[in-house]
């Protein structure tokens, strides 16, 4: 850091277990990646190139090159591995991962109705080739996941074999996990907690306030994942109760009315 503070919140270190911050690339060029890693490559600890924008991003394996060289492993999307499965090309999709040299994937079903053993049999398979992430929830707004099953769905996916497992978003926020305003379905989040370990989920939380929410309720050293390039270093400092909405929180100064829970409507 450029000087001292005292009273900072303690930050895991990379490679980290927890505290983990993954970043969405929805599209940079390479000139871009190389700028971004040389500002932030710190406080990134993987990348997602965006659904399936790996199909279409010019310079691909040059992009890729840009964030290994910083130390900063990337992924396709869950949503090119749908793109795949839907066309069964299960064993196309695991060729592409050896021809870019990727040593994480994301098995989701956000898009496509896909059984959820058959789900849990492709994290197995894909487990023994690359560390799998898995993402749990549906891009459709309208379909709404009860608590007891978000619990059983990721359970089932750490057993089968993942690495961690994603709490859906889009990165927009606005499904999944928090409604289409974008505010947290709170008490999903508490129930999920009572059986899943925090430092096996991975948050996507793409808007501010949402960082703000799951750091005040978790800490610093939240997963928290589908963050803009362009807003790695304001989360750190979030993080680090550097920025006026968590200013208080690590000091234990904070107003009593604030005291009692994150600034979103329970369920």
């Amino acid at each position: 850091m450029n000087y001292h503070l005292k009273n900072l919140p303690e930050r895991t270190a990379k490679p980290r277990q927890m505290g983990f911050t993954m970043a969405m690339d929805k599209g940079l060029s390479v000139r871009e990646a190389e700028d971004f890693v040389s500002n932030s490559a710190q406080y990134v600890d993987i990348v997602k190139l965006g659904w399936a924008t790996s199909y279409v991003t010019p310079n691909l394996k040059e992009k890729i090159k840009v964030y290994q060289d910083a130390g900063i492993p990337c992924y396709f999307g869950g949503t090119l591995f749908e793109a795949f499965i839907i066309r069964d090309q299960f064993d196309d999709y695991r060729k592409v991962l050896d021809k870019y040299d990727l040593q994480f994937a994301e098995v989701s079903d956000g898009s496509i109705d896909l059984d959820h053993d058959k789900k849990c049999d492709y994290i197995e398979k894909l487990s023994e080739q690359v560390t799998v992430l898995s993402e749990v929830g549906s891009k459709d707004a309208d379909k709404i996941i009860p608590p007891y099953m978000w619990i059983d769905l990721m359970q089932k996916e750490l057993d089968a074999g993942a690495w961690k497992v994603i709490g859906e978003a889009r990165e927009s926020g606005n499904v999944g996990l928090f409604r289409s305003t974008g505010e947290v379905r709170s008490g999903l989040v508490q129930e999920i907690l009572t059986k899943i370990p925090f430092e096996k989920i991975i948050w996507e939380a793409p808007q501010k306030a949402q960082q703000v929410w799951f750091i005040k309720l978790l800490g610093a050293n939240v997963n928290l994942g589908n963050i803009s390039p362009h807003e790695i270093i304001p989360l750190e400092t979030i993080r680090l109760g550097l920025r006026g909405d968590t200013f208080l929180h690590f000091l234990g100064l904070e107003r009593k009315k604030d005291n009692t829970a994150p600034p979103f409507h329970a369920d």
